[in-house]
């Protein structure tokens, strides 16, 4: 008999969060209604921000963010090429141009240096990305003096080096909610800031232009439809209330992963915390040896019943970019070798300690098959 599959991700919802949908419905108000305000403050409570927008995705409020701090035609935009394809597709929404710089070997994440020495004169924006959770190095990004939109998709809960929350710091920075994230509201983002002035433009972006009376007719400058939905915030209200059991399941898993798979020769793991540092666990993703191929060991660990994914492939080497902008290989190597051995394991708040012991056993299996193989 095959064993259950063990899924990649799996969301939380209880009964708290099916009272605060349907309380919603009831209420005959399902967008444009109280419980984006509510969910905006309490998440604002939540991370140490002034202002918050709730918007429709992490993409859209990406999006938004980049508009808000001025790219525009011609721009160049600093980011990783290691991460979802969103955080370099937004500056192309602006006619923009997303500029990649190589990651860290031990973070993942981009370095300032690396970004000063992609400045140039064209270069508008800064956006660094808090990939797997892990806090980016945005102190040392603001002596440049240029814009920075965070993407902190991954990275809710997550503290910075000096002891500030990713989303405290000011910089319009971007949550997503999508269901195998830290907490879930279906689908959507909330883009945090210090600035009233960008919430205000951020908020009438996102509701089609209109302006901040709401004036029906009144639409004064371009936007979209990049609202949140009551029901969305009636969701996401929830989750909040639970977001501290989330995210201590989450921090016990990785340590569990992390002790268990120690011993895998050439498996690597995520980079440790030190110090104030505290990543905002959103995926377990390792990096297997070298020369074990990525794609077949992601297929016989399917075969074994356990699920899990590349994460993330380098997005300077997808089709589009190639073709877009004659990427290549050699270009970011870090970036590159670290894409290609990287996958992530199932993890999520529900998982029991039998199925992670589990995944380790049929991934010990797998690498060692395939490390004997090679021998």
């Amino acid at each position: 008999m095959t064993a259950e599959q063990i899924p990649l991700a799996k969301p939380v919802i209880g009964e708290a969060e099916e009272g605060r949908v349907l309380e919603a419905l009831r209420s005959g108000r399902l967008s444009l209604g109280p419980l984006p305000a509510e969910f905006e403050r309490a998440f604002c409570g939540r991370v140490g921000a002034r202002h918050a927008s709730a918007v429709s995705s992490g993409t859209a409020g990406l999006h938004l963010a980049l508009r808000a701090v001025g790219v525009s035609d011609g721009d160049e935009v600093i980011t990783s090429p290691f991460s979802f394809v969103a955080s370099a597709n937004v500056a192309l929404y602006e006619r923009a141009r997303p500029v990649f710089v190589d990651i860290d070997r031990v973070t993942l994440n981009v370095s300032p240096d690396a970004v000063a020495a992609a400045v140039t004169d064209r270069t508008a924006a800064l956006l660094p990305v808090h990939l797997f959770g892990y806090p980016a190095d945005v102190a040392g990004m603001e002596s440049l003096g240029l814009p920075i939109v965070e993407d902190a998709c991954e990275a809710l809960g997550a503290v910075s080096a000096d002891g500030v929350p990713v989303g405290g710091r000011g910089h319009p920075t971007v949550f997503g909610f999508y269901p195998n994230k830290q907490m879930t509201t279906g689908e959507g983002g909330m883009v945090c800031m210090a600035d009233p002035a960008v919430k205000e433009r951020i908020d009438s972006e996102r509701n089609q232009g209109r302006a901040p009376d709401m004036g029906w007719l009144d639409h004064d400058r371009l936007g979209f439809n990049y609202r949140l939905s009551d029901i969305a915030c009636a969701l996401g209200l929830a989750q909040l209330e639970r977001l501290d059991e989330l995210i201590a399941a989450r921090v016990r898993l990785a340590a569990l992963y992390r002790e268990a798979l120690a011993s895998v020769e050439g498996l690597g793991l995520p980079c440790a915390e030190s110090g104030p540092v505290r990543r905002g666990w959103f995926a377990f993703v390792v990096q297997l040896p070298p020369g074990v191929e990525r794609d077949a060991t992601v297929r016989e660990l399917a075969e074994r019943g356990v699920s899990s994914k590349p994460y993330f492939p380098a997005v300077h080497l997808m089709t589009f970019y190639r073709e877009r902008f004659g990427h290549r290989e050699g270009e970011f190597p870090v970036c590159e070798d670290v894409a290609a051995r990287s996958i992530a394991l199932p993890f999520f708040p529900e998982m029991t300690e039998g199925q992670l012991e589990r995944v380790v056993a049929e991934l010990r299996a797998v690498v060692d098959s395939r490390a004997g193989a090679r021998a």
